[in-house]
């Protein structure tokens, strides 16, 4: 994407085409005629939003002119046509009827455009001159608030980003709930935050095109950006819009300090929503601050890896994590849902109220059903809210309301008596809202129109002078029925019959054939085909007291309808608040009934550095494929349970002899060390070894997502847990060139573990898979080493690190906190079967040439690749079988970050530095010479 002056411009990919709509809407043939009042005011709209396909309301069509009827017709297939046809400039034309515009608006806003919807804004019969247009709002990504524009299981947040020299205000609002979040942040995480609320749209001031920022947001996927005039973020401005938004005299109430760059990226972000819905607001009634530190932080890279909310290759919702454990019955719940897989607690009070809850409805199967049987009849009310708080509400909507509001009572009396903390806060918190329930019902009928003009959405007798004019009309009708009757029995017409069209109302029709026969006292009105038109004086003066009273009734319907929607929106905030309980309520019976059908456990939640997770699975496999087909392993990590003397190289000595395989079973997993009593090692960095295809990175992944899972208060897939709350989780897990910043894979790979190195504490978990395989193998293993010493040494977080570089697996003798763990293997004859098995101990093997016989290699290759390998690993090993690598340097634990480059001078450099060469004879120079190269070898 591309912007430009604001817009969000779609650039020309082949999918899409670029928007150039620029200020020469004005161009048209003045040698011909000048235009008319209708275009005229075309152009004075146009002129007044050049970056936005005008759809402009004619009759019973929205049109579109000039480029953007030419941008436009390419973009969602209408058909171009031309105005003024006959002339030299033809103008070009497209458009569609008016009761299309929902289906429209959609494919334009997924294209990339702003619209601009401009308006009759009085009846052309009554209008006295030209109709009266203008615009009643502008469309945009982020601004959406129509449910046949909105996914409903998906929240649509409009972000906006103010940076300063030394920090960033970021704010963020969801339009058609009226969620409104603000906060403050170092600039290097903004990207991680925009990625977390994933907004539709986010707005930026116009002056940081140039910027690191704005690229980093650039390649954020499905963001779309809008660049802002700077004016729009004077500080005094924005706090001033915010006051008056939410009639105060201070944000000190809000929990929000004035003075910071997130207030004014809200006020930013809200004059544009005014300026773009031009309507009230009065669903924003308060603003939230965000607090970073009370969520797990998950960079962008790493929410990408873990598939969090959607998948790596398709960027789809399906075969992500939020897919498979979404058991949500209503829309509101599953996008609360998104919301705290997005945002894993940290506070262990918070994590243990929401399992509490959790387990209370696993333990009641019948009250989570009944519970879940209620909640699954009621409508969206956050975003009926919101649509009734702005004016933009059907009679249909209010009645959707009442039936919601009427669940109230049940729901709240299922929730009565319950014993955890967080389910008797949601039902002490539910608002019956009893009194705007019995107002929605004594008004409007059981099943009211969808829209307000249509009519008949009042109940009979709730409003007498409504009852008479009704009546008149119903009475009317029958009295035009006797009239054609009538009529027929005194002009001998058998096929006279009564018709009504706009043009001219009522009239009597007959046959060509039958007309000589019509009486003198009828008029005249029309002569088509085969048929006569007539009107006479008596059907005029019914029709008028007919029209008159139907008229009537519909404006007096429109009156009532907007008295009884403006006392629900007085409500507004009780509806916010019931919306948001019914919300937790779906999502805690949701992570209930997922806990039961799929056999999790409720997991411990410590504050220790520790993760110990028996028969682990991964929740998106474990659902994804046949019952029991996941083959389920334990994940151990941690600081072991003791220390002192009888610990030794990570593993607690139990026994004189380590187990080892037995030697005729074909599995293949050598112990480097001791292990727990429970027969599996603790330590903080884990080395996992073995094949490709055989779950090395599925281990690891589901590690870091069985923890995200359980701090936002879910079970988890394992038959018992107990994991260690973590600050941050970091996943440098699989590779990819960025190409559009230049950045090769190994550049990319470097980055992000650089960024793990840099801000990492002991508290964070570490997810690395396949580090340094960009570079030469030399460099790779170097790097490896290093930075698992770095992690070891200097952070001392619990690390899962998947390699192939089976030298790594030395590191278990040099640091107390780390251990071997491979995937087992079974041999029979030339075949390999991977038991998905993660065991104690590292491979000593890589079985890659295996790998590569499956995948259908020619054997000629194979074979060679055998020689090549035997000799390598001849020409690298040490009379024990292990690669060479310097011993580690065991220097003391210093506070600032080594380089990874720094290497220690080899004890020969030196001897060669004193050595008096210009003493030495030729003789006992090569001696010399020898010696070294002995050494060296």
């Amino acid at each position: 994407m591309s912007s430009m002056n604001g817009s969000v411009i779609p650039v020309d990919d082949g999918s899409s085409l670029l928007v150039r709509l620029l200020p020469s809407f004005r161009r048209m043939s003045t040698s011909e005629r000048a235009p008319t009042p209708a275009m005229q005011r075309y152009l004075e709209v146009k002129s007044q939003y050049p970056h936005a396909a005008l759809l402009f309301r004619m009759g019973d069509f929205y049109e579109l002119f000039y480029e953007d009827a030419v941008t436009v017709s390419k973009v969602v297939g209408l058909t171009l046509t031309s105005r003024d046809k006959g002339s030299t400039n033809p103008i070009p034309m497209a458009g569609f009827p008016y009761h299309q515009l929902d289906g429209y608006l959609q494919k334009l806003v997924r294209a990339g455009f702003r619209v601009a919807i401009c308006e009759q804004m009085e009846d052309p019969k009554l209008a006295k001159g030209p109709v009266k247009r203008d615009v009643t709002r502008v469309v945009t990504p982020g601004t959406l608030t129509e449910d046949a524009l909105l996914d409903p299981r998906e929240s649509n947040f409009l972000a906006c980003v103010f940076p300063t020299q030394k920090s960033c205000g970021l704010a963020w609002l969801e339009v058609s709930t009226g969620r409104f979040f603000t906060t403050d942040l170092p600039l290097e995480s903004v990207a991680d935050e925009i990625a977390r609320i994933n907004p539709a749209e986010c707005l930026v001031p116009e002056q940081i095109q140039n910027t690191s920022l704005f690229q980093e947001l650039t390649h954020l996927i499905g963001v779309l950006l809008s660049e802002r005039p700077a004016w729009s973020f004077s500080p005094d401005q924005c706090k001033r819009r915010l006051l008056e938004q939410f009639q105060t005299r201070t944000l000190s109430g809000f929990d929000i300090d004035e003075e910071t760059p997130g207030i004014t990226a809200a006020g930013a972000l809200l004059e544009y929503v005014q300026e773009t819905q031009k309507s009230g607001l009065g669903h924003i009634t308060r603003l939230e601050p965000y607090r970073r530190g009370s969520s797990l932080l998950i960079d962008e890279t790493t929410r990408r890896s873990l598939e969090l909310t959607q998948t790596l290759r398709d960027n789809q919702r399906a075969g992500s994590l939020l897919a498979v454990i979404d058991e949500t019955v209503t829309p509101m719940g599953a996008r609360l849902l998104t919301e705290w897989l997005s945002n894993p607690l940290t506070d262990l009070v918070l994590i243990n109220r929401r399992l509490d809850a959790v387990e209370e409805l696993t333990a009641d199967a019948l009250f989570a059903r009944e519970l879940r049987d209620q909640l699954q009849e009621s409508y969206d009310l956050q975003r009926l809210t919101a649509r009734i708080a702005t004016g933009r509400c059907s009679p249909r909507d209010l009645s959707c309301l009442a039936k919601t509001l009427a669940l109230l009572p049940k729901i709240k009396a299922k929730l009565a008596g319950r014993q955890s903390a967080l389910l008797i806060d949601l039902e002490q918190r539910l608002d019956l809202c009893a009194q705007i329930r019995l107002d929605i019902e004594e008004v409007l009928v059981d099943e009211p129109p969808m829209l307000v003009t249509d009519g008949g959405m009042i109940r009979d007798g709730y409003q007498a002078q409504l009852d008479e004019w009704r009546d008149l009309a119903r009475g009317g009708k029958e009295w035009i029925a006797r009239y054609q009757a009538e009529e027929i029995a005194r002009t001998g017409i058998p096929n006279l019959k009564v018709g009504f069209n706009r043009v001219f109302g009522y009239y009597l029709e007959c046959t060509a054939a039958q007309a000589e026969r019509v009486p003198q006292d009828y008029i005249r009105k029309q002569t088509l085909k085969n048929q006569e038109r007539f009107i006479t004086p008596q059907l005029k003066e019914y029709e008028e007291k007919v029209l008159r009273a139907e008229n009537q009734a519909v404006q007096l319907e429109q009156e009532l309808f907007v008295k009884l929607r403006d006392r629900v929106a007085i409500v507004s905030p009780q509806l916010r608040e019931n919306a948001e309980i019914l919300a937790e309520v779906d999502v805690l019976g949701g992570l209930a009934t997922l806990a039961v059908r799929a056999g999790y456990c409720r997991p411990e939640i410590t504050l220790e550095s520790i993760l110990d997770i028996r028969e682990a699975r991964h929740p998106v496999l474990d659902r994804l494929q046949p019952s029991g087909a996941f083959v389920p392993n334990d994940v151990r990590i941690g600081r072991g349970p003791t220390r002192g003397a009888d610990f030794q190289v990570g593993f607690l000595v139990t026994n004189d002899t380590p187990m080892t395989p037995s030697t005729d079973s074909g599995l293949r997993s050598p112990v480097a060390g001791r292990e727990t009593s429970e027969g599996m090692p603790f330590g903080l960095i884990q080395l996992i070894t073995g094949p490709n295809m055989a779950g090395k990175s599925t281990y690891i992944r589901q590690a870091a997502l069985l923890t995200v899972m359980a701090q936002m208060g879910s079970f988890i897939p394992a038959k018992s847990a107990k994991i260690g709350v973590a600050d941050r989780i970091f996943a440098r897990v699989g590779a990819s060139d960025e190409l559009g910043k230049g950045q090769s894979t190994f550049m990319v790979e470097m980055t992000e573990t650089a960024r793990i190195l840099n801000t990492a504490t002991a508290r964070s978990l570490v997810i690395l898979d396949e580090i340094g395989r960009g570079t030469s193998t030399y460099d790779g293993i170097s790097l490896a080493w290093s930075i698992t010493e770095y992690l070891h040494d200097v952070i001392g977080c619990r690390t899962l690190f998947a390699t192939h570089y089976h030298e790594l697996t030395q590191l278990a003798e040099t640091m107390s906190e780390c251990v071997n763990w491979n995937v087992a293997v079974k041999e029979e004859a030339e075949d390999v079967i991977f038991l998905h098995k993660i065991v104690p101990g590292s491979a000593d093997k890589s079985y890659g040439i295996h790998v590569a016989q499956l995948a259908g290699v020619p054997r000629k290759v194979l074979e060679r690749a055998k020689v090549i390998l035997q000799t390598l690993e001849s020409d690298h090993l040490d009379e024990m079988g292990q690669t060479k690598i310097p011993a580690r340097c065991t220097q003391p634990k210093r506070e600032h970050q080594r380089s990874l480059f720094e290497l220690e001078e080899h004890p020969l450099i030196g001897e060669l530095r004193d050595m008096k060469i210009n003493e030495l004879t030729p003789l006992a120079a090569l001696q010399q010479l020898h010696r070294m190269h002995e050494q060296l070898n």
